[in-house]
């Protein structure tokens, strides 16, 4: 009985394939930014309840710092996308939301019992108002040149810089009835009052050749930013944001004007009605 034989056919040199190597994904560079802004606001967090609030007031500069970059290499690498934009979102409600609102409740507030509670609440509920409100106008006006509401960044290294700048010169606060209280309730209720309101605060352009020669003035306005702060720290965080809110309320009574006396809807053409 005769079987087949099957015939094995052997290779010469047989080559291995190569394995594709992946490339990393664009979103991952942003997105360390964005919990590197995380970290440095847990970590906030944890310095505070330590006693130690002059560095965990620094961290939370630190995570606006990190929160700016995120933005910065997202724009840069064209890597914007809805998990990182909602990985941002939960990373700015600890960073500038629960780390400033526990550092004014640690550093003043906790003297008014439940008050101070509630009102050291304020920041992290109004900022979180805030950026859900944001990426939910985001998707309906990408090209808008204006954050509508102050960015949750702003009030929370606004009271960072409160604090660093005043923590040891209580004295100057004497003269009011509870001394740095006084004016801590007000800034606290104006500030977050502002983040869940609809005055335009200006946004960092995009680094396109377009976006430079359009918004060149405020580019420039940025650069002399980061030189005050750089040159006087913590007055200059007072100093350079006091101004940002400042030019934004001034921008905002422009706008109400115009609505009032004119037809225009939107007269900064911002991509949404004010």
């Amino acid at each position: 009985m005769k079987y087949p034989i099957q015939k094995l056919r052997f290779k010469k040199g047989k080559r291995q394939k190569k394995r594709k190597i992946k490339p990393i994904p664009r979103i991952v560079v942003p997105s360390f930014f964005t919990l590197m802004n995380l970290f440095c606001g847990f970590l906030a967090i944890i310095l505070i309840a330590d006693g130690n609030l002059r560095f965990g007031a620094w961290l939370i500069v630190f995570a606006g710092l990190f929160d700016a970059l995120d933005g910065f290499m997202a724009r840069l690498a064209n890597a914007t996308s809805e998990f990182g934009m909602e990985l941002d979102s939960i990373s700015d409600v600890v960073s500038f939301g629960v780390a400033p609102g526990f550092l004014i409740y640690t550093f003043a507030l906790n003297e008014l019992a439940i008050i101070g509670i509630l009102l050291s609440a304020l920041p992290p509920i109004c900022g979180a108002i805030r950026l859900a409100r944001y990426n939910v106008e985001s998707k309906y006006a990408e090209n808008a040149v204006y954050f509508r509401g102050l960015p949750i960044p702003a009030q929370a290294v606004m009271f960072s810089g409160f604090y660093l700048t005043f923590s040891n010169k209580l004295h100057l606060f004497d003269g009011f009835e509870q001394g740095v209280i006084s004016v801590l309730i007000p800034v606290v209720i104006l500030l977050s009052f502002l983040m869940v309101s609809t005055i335009p605060f200006d946004k960092i352009p995009r680094f396109d050749r377009d976006s430079v020669k359009k918004y060149k003035a405020r580019l420039l306005l940025i650069l002399v930013y980061l030189i005050l702060i750089l040159i006087f720290q913590d007055i200059g965080l007072i100093i350079v944001f006091s101004f940002f809110i400042l030019k934004g309320l001034v921008l905002g009574a422009y706008i109400f004007w115009k609505q009032a006396f004119t037809d225009d809807p939107d007269p900064l053409n911002n991509g949404i009605n004010f």
